[in-house]
């Protein structure tokens, strides 16, 4: 008797599993998967231009953690803003990159995604230099993505503080701060802070992060409502402080201490190395044009380098200004900054900094003392030695000493990074699959796919379904085990 009860209770578990499985498939939209949306955004960087592509499925737009890189591509020469004298040339320059995506982005959905374009502070430089050629480059990159068969919503340039807070989303978006689906669909407020974001580009460096101090000046100060809640975070964009301005203006110090003389000493490069320069491609930029020197900019001159770390470190310490703080307390040139807390998470040049100093020099970046140390081995490592290591990498190899020092110098000195606050610091270029900047914020919020409001409260009725419909399974079928084997039990004790 006992095994006719455990075979119909077990046939009962199988007959709940064929219904669930029969009302879960029943249940599902007969139309197929959603399939996907797309969006496209081009990083119009002072250096370089690069295309971002990011696709999310077409039934969740205004959800979280859903959005992500479908692929990107840089695209080649120079960044926008150099193409100053020759408008035509900074539209042309995206036609590699655009028909890239033609591919990447399937031909039915090209009408229907939205393509941006935004360009940060090499443009932001030029607006400020040559107010028509600004508009000139404008106007040409607009030609070029309106031809293109997507919908073309813009091309504009960003304001630093944008910069900044677009890469602040884009971070603690793509990590799940703001909000998250929990396992039965549910929207929940996770219980982890925003992490903050710095950014190293080009011309301009940015640092963001949620406070709870009160932000003595008004223009660093942004209210955010993302999902029902209320960020007040504070922002600023130091304008000239870009990898590569900050290396035009370091030149400047030196041909200024050197008198402009025909060979100048530069501590910052390795020994071994030497270039000839002209005055032009130093002082051709809004960053040094108050140190423009008297002599004629077709000058030329040669560069060697002495590799003296020390030295260097006083040099780049001369970019920034720590003497005058009308606020109760600046981080540099007199602006102000509450004190750092929280995780950070430095992208884009950051990144590249500490990754060379961790894969090609063989340094763990723990500590700001352990960044000092690096920035010092790399100065006193000769040119030799240098292209040894990293041969790939020869046209950068010059400027990691200045570099390194100058990201030790304004995350210590400047942001005041300590060694309690410097290990909170991730140097990362992604996150998951997904390239962190400020792109995908801006796709985001003109998208609107991340409300203001909270969102609904309504679950997945199908995911929903799948869930209720299992847990039924388990606990039907564990049930029916128990069961079976106590019927088991009693029949053994029965028949003794």
């Amino acid at each position: 008797m006992a095994r006719r009860v455990a075979a119909v209770l077990l046939l009962l578990a199988l007959g709940c599993l064929l219904g669930i499985l029969l009302l879960c498939l029943g249940s599902g939209d007969t139309r197929g998967p959603p399939g996907f949306k797309y969006g496209i955004v081009l990083d119009a960087g002072s250096s370089h231009t690069a295309m971002f592509i990011y696709k999310w499925p077409a039934d969740k737009e205004n959800d979280t953690g859903v959005v992500s890189e479908h692929s990107m591509c840089d695209v080649e020469g120079p960044g926008i803003s150099s193409y100053n004298t020759n408008p035509p040339g900074a539209g042309q320059s995206l036609v590699h990159c655009l028909n890239q995506a033609l591919k990447d982005v399937p031909k039915e959905k090209h009408v229907s995604t939205p393509l941006y374009l935004g360009a940060t502070a090499g443009m932001r430089l030029l607006n400020i230099t040559n107010h028509q050629a600004s508009d000139a480059v404008l106007n040409t990159v607009t030609a070029t993505l309106k031809s293109y068969p997507f919908d073309f919503r813009g091309a504009k340039i960003l304001s630093g503080e944008e910069e900044g807070v677009f890469g602040w989303v884009t971070a603690n978006y793509l990590l799940e701060n703001f909000i998250k689906r929990g396992w039965l669909g549910e929207w929940i407020q996770p219980k982890k802070k925003t992490l903050g974001a710095m950014d190293l580009g080009g011309a301009s460096t940015q640092i963001t992060f949620e406070t709870k101090d009160t932000i003595e000046d008004p223009q660093n100060e942004v209210m955010l409502k993302l999902y029902g809640q209320a960020y007040k975070v504070y922002t600023h964009s130091f304008l000239c402080y870009g990898r590569d301005q900050v290396l035009r203006r370091l030149l400047s110090k030196l041909l200024q201490a050197g008198n402009y003389q025909a060979t100048i000493s530069n501590p910052c490069w390795p020994m071994g190395y030497q270039k000839n320069l002209t005055l032009s491609s130093i002082y051709d930029t809004p960053c040094t044009e108050k140190e423009k020197p008297g002599i004629p900019l077709s000058t030329s001159l040669v560069m060697v380098g002495t590799g003296h770390g020390n030295l260097c470190a006083l040099y780049v310490s001369k970019l920034f200004d720590f003497t005058t703080c009308p606020f109760s307390r600046c981080s540099f040139d007199g602006i102000f900054q509450p004190d750092v807390s929280g995780n950070f998470i430095a992208f884009s040049a950051f990144f590249y900094t500490v990754d060379f100093i961790q894969t090609v020099m063989g340094r763990l970046v723990r500590l700001p003392s352990d960044l000092k140390d690096a920035a010092e081995t790399i100065c006193a490592t000769s040119w030799s030695e240098l292209l040894q290591k990293a041969p790939k990498m020869e046209k950068r190899l010059p400027d990691y000493c200045a570099i390194s020092m100058f990201v030790y110098l304004l995350t210590t000195k400047g942001y005041n990074f300590n060694n309690h606050s410097f290990p909170n610091i991730a140097f990362q270029k992604k996150a998951g699959e997904t390239s962190i900047g400020w792109a995908l914020g801006y796709m985001l919020n003109l998208t609107n796919m991340i409300p203001a409001e909270e969102p609904a409260s309504h679950k997945s009725i199908l995911y929903n379904n799948w869930v209720i419909l299992i847990l039924l399974f388990v606990f039907t079928t564990l049930t029916a085990l128990v069961t079976a084997v106590c019927l088991l039990r009693r029949s053994k004790s029965s028949a003794i």
